[in-house]
């Protein structure tokens, strides 16, 4: 599988699957609100920058660390629907199934109904790829 490099550092690697038109986030650890915005904002800076098609995001977060409150929030009010808006249309996030993640990933999954996104968790990236495969474009 073919992949860009995005955007990288100690907390985030972000990367472009062309094959299935997909950002997907790598998260590591901890980070603050400034770091999370600057890594969801590489993906939208690479799409306006080589006009791609980005139909599909993954975030992994099973080695990611607490979410800050306000960075969810900005993810729900503005990320959300600029992704959208650029032509998202379906998001899954892989994750280990922890307690401590489901109250954030809940509240994600409220916005993404609220804007018709489709939006799935999973175990592993692969069974998120196979999902996304499932739809027609």
């Amino acid at each position: 599988m073919n992949s860009v490099d995005v955007f990288s550092s100690t907390y985030a690697r972000v990367s472009y699957l062309e094959e299935y038109k997909t950002i997907m986030v790598v998260w590591t650890g901890v980070h603050t609100i400034e770091e999370y915005k600057k890594a969801i904002n590489a993906s939208f800076e690479f799409q306006e920058r080589l006009k791609l098609p980005i139909e599909n995001y993954i975030s992994d977060i099973r080695d990611q660390g607490i979410v800050n409150p306000e960075s969810r929030r900005w993810f729900e009010s503005t990320a959300i629907p600029k992704a959208i808006d650029q032509g998202l249309k379906r998001a899954a996030v892989v994750f280990d199934g922890s307690i401590f993640k489901n109250y954030y990933l809940n509240m994600i999954l409220q916005v993404a109904n609220a804007y018709h996104l489709p939006f799935k968790f999973f175990n592993t990236p692969e069974e998120a790829f196979g999902w996304f495969l499932s739809f027609e474009n």
